[in-house]
């Protein structure tokens, strides 16, 4: 259980990075599924669901972060499509 609820922990964390909201809070029910709510003792915002489908809803809620791009990155590019 344990591998489980620290990748539904991560999409908690990247989405409270994401959103500046640092009480959104997941719980577990005795039968392994998961559900979020905004902030503790509040109504879930979900039902209960299994572990990639909860994962899959978070990571829905807002936006990823863009990726950051070095100059090297940019360089390699600019090398690849000349070719």
């Amino acid at each position: 259980m344990s591998g489980r609820a620290t990748r539904a922990t991560s999409a908690i964390d990247r989405l409270k990075n994401r959103t500046g909201n640092q009480k959104y809070s997941m719980s577990v029910t005795g039968s392994g599924h998961f559900f979020l709510s905004d902030g503790a003792g509040n109504p879930p915002l979900n039902p209960p669901m299994e572990l990639d489908e909860f994962v899959a809803f978070v990571n829905g809620i807002a936006p990823p972060a863009p990726k950051r791009i070095s100059k090297l990155d940019v360089a390699f590019e600019k090398q690849l499509t000349k070719k």
